[in-house]
């Protein structure tokens, strides 16, 4: 029975890759939201955080809105052109290619203090999702980081013939840490990647998915960029 069970997963997370480049697509054409700095819901998250907190907690607790997400101009440094960007701050956007239709609301079990999410389209084939948390605690937040990092884990040892996700590659700047992988498709090509960090008690997990093999080697500048953005 639970190897049914795993067998049914590891083929929701195929699916889920393959139909990447059609998600996008369709998304292009349906956003409502432009090739802009994803900040509108930004500004709305921080002007609620500025009206009087209701108890102390909520007056010191870490938040986190779109402003700590990856941004276009981020994007635009790595030579991608994004088209449009979907932001949400529900903690219910899937985690990533590998995760199945897990969200960071599932993983942290709704004990975050806030959520925030983005899916950014290009104008060629590809999306690029990204869902961040704040953790009550940094021990929190270090632990939703390892459910996160053996998330990624287990899609790395795949058989022949499919995607994975390669070795994880250590990543650290003045904001925080994180580790990012490369993706490679059924043929071993790289294409895209993912990124797990943490900066204080915030977490994130950032995802390019359905980049062609000769896209630009842009995932570590994608996981830094994201990474000083969470730390902001």
């Amino acid at each position: 029975m639970n190897e049914n069970k795993n067998v049914q997963q590891k083929s929701v997370r195929r699916n889920r890759v393959a139909a990447a480049a059609c998600f996008a697509a369709a998304l292009i054409t349906t956003t409502v939201v432009g090739a802009q700095s994803a900040t509108a819901a930004g500004v709305a998250h921080r002007t609620a955080a500025a009206r009087p907190a209701a108890t102390a907690v909520a007056a010191v607790a870490p938040g986190v809105g779109s402003a700590g997400l990856v941004q276009s101009e981020d994007l635009s440094r790595q030579g991608l052109h994004p088209a449009g960007a979907t932001v949400a701050l529900t903690g219910r956007q899937a985690l990533s290619a590998c995760s199945g239709e897990e969200t960071m609301r599932d993983l942290t079990k709704g004990k975050a203090t806030a959520y925030a999410s983005v899916s950014w389209t290009f104008t060629t084939d590809g999306l690029l999702t990204e869902s961040a948390a704040s953790a009550p605690t940094k021990a929190a937040a270090a632990t939703w980081e390892k459910q996160l990092v053996a998330l990624v884990q287990d899609c790395q040892d795949e058989p022949a013939g499919h995607w994975y996700y390669g070795a994880a590659h250590t990543l650290t700047t003045a904001g925080g840490t994180g580790h990012w992988y490369p993706a490679h498709n059924g043929d071993g090509a790289v294409s895209g990647g993912v990124a797990v960090l943490r900066s204080g008690t915030r977490v994130a997990v950032v995802e390019l998915s359905g980049r062609p093999a000769g896209a630009p080697a842009s995932v570590e500048g994608i996981a830094a960029a994201a990474l000083n953005r969470l730390s902001s």
